[in-house]
């Protein structure tokens, strides 16, 4: 039964899976309920509506999707079940038929239309802050025009559409006034951004991510950005110079290798070979200090021999990787690599992935000793719980850090360390303050104290 705008009393409950874009589509739902008289309900609470939006990269996506729905209608019998994401999109005759749902949303474009009938009148420009986590997401890009063959997401999400970069900055501003102090900008196809507002425009006026980080970063407020996942060919030196010009962007770049064998890329129908991927890092190395990078790795792709898990071990050697997120590879239903022969047997994937986690961590800790000495800005997120009287947070460059001191006035807030030992996986540092507290730095700025706080940056 449709209706105007629910009375206050009426609850509502979301659940998110999946990737950074989808947990920031659902903040964007929470928001727009709770514009038109919804409220969330609490752990225990019934819920008179329940959303869930849902992830389809791998088939465990879909059965814990499918999970979640029959969870909910069992714990809430009366609600409404609403569902959306990609695995709504991509099987939205199955999700229909599941208990208790009443609508699916195929596409988030007409979300505010989709949702008219629990009394969204409007929905909301963008987000004001970003609930049970320490950093926002901010979703700039929609859509994937690659056709990997391990992946379904383009078939789901096969349009592109950027944001106006004036609609990012408002949303960057409100949420750095909510006291938000680190921004991730986050897409489908992040390094695609900009490219259907460019077209048809002279290249003066072409705006792509280099543009947006420039605008981002003449933003007033104590924050940084970072960029979530890219593609190295995407990293060209026009978003390099820039990030290495804009003291707020992260010098931390997540640039997805999946393999280092050029016969499993080719296999892979990715767009890059391994010198070249090699290369991309060579040149941001040049152009940044001491970055860090970050990066997606797939383990027994169909075919892959010894030989071409090696390339992948060597060129993650040759990089030097600060963090490995290592996949096995598992079928996906609807993407072409699911016919491939020469699937790689259970037992040596597993092989295989344990000597890549070995790597890892040598990795991981010789690039934590290159930091040590010098000066980070830390995301402070919560009390240490192996270090009484210090706090961790993540630092600049994407590795963890434990500093000394605590008070309520340091969480999610954004400090000066210098990073003095290494403790296993931690940075240990010493804050560049008194560590009774965060005084405002434009207040102490405006004032002429001779603080020992800094705005960040990302040094």
């Amino acid at each position: 039964m449709a209706f105007s705008t629910p009375i206050s009393a009426q609850k509502c409950r979301l659940v998110t899976l999946g990737c950074k874009v989808n947990q920031y589509e659902s903040q964007h739902v929470k928001e727009a309920l709770e514009a038109h008289g919804w409220s969330e309900a609490h752990e225990g609470e019934s819920a008179d509506l329940c959303v869930v939006n849902t992830c389809t990269v791998t088939m465990e996506g879909d059965a814990k999707s499918r999970q979640w729905i029959r969870r909910l209608h069992k714990q809430n019998p009366q609600a409404r079940i609403v569902v959306m994401g990609c695995y709504a999109t991509r099987d939205p005759d199955r999700v229909g038929k599941l208990p208790g749902v009443t609508k699916v949303i195929v596409d988030k474009a007409k979300l505010g239309e989709e949702l008219s009938e629990f009394g969204v009148v409007e929905m909301p420009a963008g987000i004001t802050r970003f609930d049970g986590h320490q950093r926002a997401f901010v979703k700039v890009q929609d859509g994937c025009l690659l056709n990997c063959s391990y992946c379904i997401i383009p078939s789901v999400r096969p349009v592109v559409r950027s944001r106006e970069v004036e609609a990012i900055a408002d949303e960057v501003s409100e949420l750095v006034a909510g006291g938000c102090q680190e921004i991730v900008l986050t897409g489908v196809h992040l390094g695609h951004y900009g490219i259907d507002l460019s077209k048809g425009r002279a290249k003066a006026e072409w705006r792509r991510l280099w543009h947006l980080l420039d605008r981002l970063d003449r933003l007033p407020g104590a924050f940084r950005i970072r960029l979530s996942s890219l593609e190295a060919a995407e990293a060209r030196d026009d978003l390099i110079e820039t990030m290495a010009r804009c003291r707020r962007v992260a010098p931390h770049l997540h640039l997805c290798l999946q393999s280092g064998s050029d016969r499993i890329l080719e296999r892979m129908k990715r767009r890059y070979r391994s010198a070249g991927f090699m290369e991309r890092c060579r040149r941001i190395r040049e152009k940044l200090d001491q970055p860090a990078f970050t990066t997606d790795v797939i383990v027994g792709f169909p075919g892959e021999t010894e030989a071409d898990f090696q390339a992948t071990m060597d060129v993650a050697c040759a990089v030097g990787f600060a963090k490995m997120h290592l996949f096995s590879y598992s079928p996906r239903e609807g993407a072409p690599a699911a016919t491939f022969g020469s699937q790689v047997a259970p037992q040596v994937m597993e092989e295989r992935r344990r000597r890549l986690v070995e790597l890892e961590r040598t990795l991981a800790d010789q690039y934590r000793r290159r930091l040590l000495g010098r000066e980070l800005t830390v995301l402070v997120e919560g009390p240490d719980p192996h270090r009484p009287g210090r706090v961790i947070g993540t630092t600049c460059r994407s590795v963890q850090a434990s500093l000394r001191g605590y008070a309520p006035a340091l969480l999610r807030k954004l400090a000066n360390v210098r990073i003095e030992a290494v403790d296993g996986d931690m940075l240990l540092g010493e804050p560049l303050f008194e560590p009774q507290g965060l005084p405002d730095p434009h207040v102490a700025n405006a004032m002429g104290a001779k603080s020992r706080i800094s705005l960040p940056i990302a040094s």
